[in-house]
């Protein structure tokens, strides 16, 4: 077990707040966090059926047996539960005496819309930052094999070996919860469609040529993408057009949470396959994508991320915006510094200082090398210090 990151806003929120919610990809840690973070406080799962048939056949009894509070894990399994937890915690408002877990991301968050608005703080625990990882003894140094691999905990408290782990997690919770939620007969046409996005990581999304690949319709296409989403396996960049919006494209990049889930998916099987795939830069992308989402979740942050192209073929893969201040980010996988890595950046700068003077532009570009370096404007950082990219400080998830 390793010291998350998000304990600090955890334990942060549990001081304002009679309840907080934790949600989170199956397999993340959320569990092992609140139950370290809260090592006094009562624990019990809704996974058993019989504890699930005890909250809802009898919520107000269920309830009672926690008079001083309990984290309750995977609370979506019973949803009526939480207009009882509303009424509860009204009559004992004490900060922190429920702490909710899910993996479910539109079951748990229309439920805490609906019953708890106003009484609970939200946090999204994401499988462990590269930081966060290189705390396990066993944690891995190589870039491909940090893509191939991913960073569920598991992987690395068990010493389970990668390509196992991954097969179990995308049999288990991929294909058996993920189908439920969509009740999908067809495991085949699903699982083909799971590949699809896969190989789209890193990709703008293209609900008609997905559906059409796949063998399925627009809108089932639509659906699917969405619970992906929604289960955190998938997450999606917004096109960022606040100065340039009759030029710019609006369509959303999809990136996986995990790149070892998307390198098993893809059916690479051993990290030396990645020095040659055709897809390392888009898993490379995708990977700092993710580590950028999750240094924001983890210290409370809004996200606020985004991709940009324009009709005239201008990329940037990756722009953080906060407050007055844009950063512009370009992932390169390569490990040597090549003269076109700054382009992108620097020429959508250029656009961007022309016609939005109030804005604070930076440039920056990961890239699979080892030394930081400094071409004009831009700062070149190397993959290990994905972590100082936007150079964020955690108070500041604190505002």
């Amino acid at each position: 077990m390793i010291i998350r990151d998000a304990v600090r806003r955890l334990t942060e929120l549990a001081r304002y707040y009679p309840v907080v919610s934790v949600t989170g990809p199956r397999q993340s840690g959320k569990t092992t966090l609140c139950r370290s973070a809260f090592p006094e406080r009562q624990y019990v799962s809704l996974e058993p059926l019989d504890v699930r048939e005890f909250a809802l056949s009898d919520p107000r009894g269920f309830l009672a047996t926690f008079p001083d509070g309990a984290i309750i894990d995977e609370v979506q399994r019973a949803p009526d539960l939480f207009g009882y937890l509303q009424a509860d915690v009204d009559e004992n408002p004490a900060p922190g005496r429920f702490i909710l877990t899910g993996s479910q991301q539109l079951a748990l968050t229309a439920s805490v819309t609906q019953s708890l608005a106003g009484r609970t703080g939200l946090l999204e625990l994401y499988p462990p930052s590269w930081p966060e990882l290189q705390r396990f003894p066993s944690a891995p140094s190589d870039l491909f094999e940090v893509l191939w691999t991913g960073s569920y905990p598991r992987i690395f408290d068990r010493q389970i070996p990668p390509h196992q782990w991954l097969a179990d997690y995308v049999a288990t919770y991929v294909q058996r919860d993920v189908r439920q939620l969509l009740n999908v007969g067809d495991l085949r046409a699903f699982t083909n469609f799971l590949q699809l996005c896969a190989g789209s990581t890193a990709g703008e999304t293209h609900l008609s040529r997905l559906g059409a690949d796949a063998g399925i319709s627009h809108n089932t296409a639509k659906a699917w993408l969405s619970v992906l989403e929604a289960s955190y396996l998938i997450f999606r960049l917004p096109g960022w057009h606040p100065t340039f919006r009759k030029q710019v494209v609006k369509s959303a990049k999809l990136h996986f949470v995990d790149t070892g889930v998307a390198s098993y998916l893809l059916g690479i099987r051993e990290p030396d396959q990645l020095r040659t795939h055709p897809l390392r830069g888009a898993l490379f992308e995708s990977w700092v994508a993710s580590e950028l989402m999750k240094q924001r979740a983890h210290f409370g942050m809004r996200r606020d991320l985004f991709h940009y192209r324009d009709v005239a073929g201008l990329e940037v893969d990756l722009i953080a915006s906060d407050a007055n201040t844009v950063t512009l980010v370009e992932a390169k996988s390569g490990a040597t510094i090549a003269s076109d890595f700054t382009q992108s950046v620097d020429r959508l700068a250029a656009g961007v200082r022309d016609r939005a003077h109030h804005l604070a532009i930076e440039t920056r570009v990961i890239y699979g090398g080892t030394s930081r370096q400094t071409r004009g404007a831009t700062q070149l950082v190397p993959w290990r210090e994905v972590d100082q990219l936007l150079a964020l400080d955690g108070d500041r998830g604190h505002e």
